[in-house]
């Protein structure tokens, strides 16, 4: 959620360099989520852990690219969500993001292992919802400042 506002505030001040990659940042959970899932259907849940060292490492490698690293980050953060999955029934996303962003990428992982159940595709209307919140937010901000907030208080 943190960096689903900062890609909106980004891209309506236009600066749509940061905007871009902060969106990149966002799929790159997704994917990582969908990675993790696949990797510990492959193979077990515990490889996952195995995958997110080799990332963690490749991104102390790569310390003066920040961008790669920056990724990298995020890919290994989306893939630990697949080494726990539930806790006493319970739906868990390890990194503490958008719930609904993690159930999204795990239900794509599974998807693309041959497991066609397709429930997961409405985990992404909340985000979806929360992206288009935080864009009108962020014009607003930018329109009226700190007025704006009287918006969404009013509704």
């Amino acid at each position: 959620s943190g960096n689903t506002t900062r890609a909106s505030v980004a891209l309506v001040q236009a600066d749509v360099a940061r905007g871009v990659l902060l969106i990149g940042g966002l799929i790159t959970f997704v994917i990582g989520n969908a990675v993790g899932v696949m990797v510990s259907i492959r193979f077990r849940p515990h490889a996952v852990l195995l995958f997110v060292s080799v990332l963690l490492a490749c991104a102390a490698l790569s310390a003066d690219q920040r961008e790669l690293r920056f990724l990298m980050l995020i890919l290994a953060m989306g893939a630990i969500n697949a080494s726990v999955e539930q806790i006493e029934g319970l739906p868990v996303g390890l990194t503490y993001v958008t719930g609904a962003l993690s159930r999204f990428g795990r239900g794509l992982g599974r998807w693309a292992m041959g497991i066609r159940n397709t429930h997961w595709v409405i985990q992404i209307v909340p985000w979806l919802g929360m992206m288009a919140g935080a864009i009108s937010g962020a014009a607003l901000v930018q329109e009226i400042g700190s007025l704006a907030l009287w918006i969404p208080s009013a509704a």
